[in-house]
C-alpha cells in the first residue's frame, strides 16, 4: 500500500507555492491589482461587506493626507498606491473592472478637453491667453452636453 502524498513544507519562504503565482508581472498594475485581490477573495481573505472596504479607503485617505502634510514623498507614494488598492477592491467587490473603467473615464476626459481646446480655437485663443476660468466654463459645458455654434 502506498503512503498518501504529504505537502512538502520549505524552509524557505519563497519556495512556498503561492495562489499568486500564475498571475503575470507584466500585466498593467490595475489588472494586476485586480486580478490578485480576485485570485485572495476565492480563497476566503476578503472583506466580508463594502463597508469595510470603505472604512479601509477612508483609513487610507487619512494616511496620505498625514503623509502630505510631513511633505514626505516617498510615503505619500506609498500611500497613493494603497488608495489605489483599495479603489481596485472596490472596483472587483463591485464587479467592475477598474481598468476598463479607467479606460472609459479617458475617453471621456478627451472628449471634454477636444471640447475646451475646440471652445478656445473658436474664440482665437491658445491655452496661454485663457485662464483656468475660461476653461472650466468649457468644461462645463461639455459636462452639460452643450454644443456650441
Amino acid at each position: 500500500m502506498k503512503r498518501p502524498k504529504t505537502a512538502r513544507v520549505s524552509s524557505s519562504p519563497e519556495k512556498i507555492p503561492s495562489i499568486l503565482n500564475r498571475i503575470p508581472d507584466n500585466l498593467p498594475s490595475l489588472s494586476r491589482a485586480y486580478l490578485l485581490t480576485r485570485r485572495a477573495s476565492k480563497v476566503g481573505f476578503d472583506w466580508p461587506d463594502l463597508d469595510g472596504i470603505l472604512k479601509k479607503l477612508d483609513e487610507e485617505m487619512e494616511e496620505f493626507r498625514e503623509a502630505l502634510s510631513l511633505r514626505n514623498r516617498k510615503r505619500t507614494r506609498e500611500e497613493i498606491g494603497d488608495l489605489l488598492f483599495v479603489w481596485v477592491n472596490i472596483a472587483r467587490y463591485l464587479k467592475i473592472h477598474p481598468e476598463k473603467a479607467l479606460k472609459k473615464t479617458l475617453e471621456k476626459f478627451i472628449r471634454r478637453f477636444r471640447y475646451v481646446e475646440t471652445g478656445l480655437w473658436k474664440k482665437g485663443k491658445s491655452f496661454r491667453q485663457s485662464d483656468l476660468l475660461e476653461m472650466d466654463a468649457l468644461w462645463e459645458e461639455a459636462k452639460k452636453g452643450v454644443r456650441r455654434r
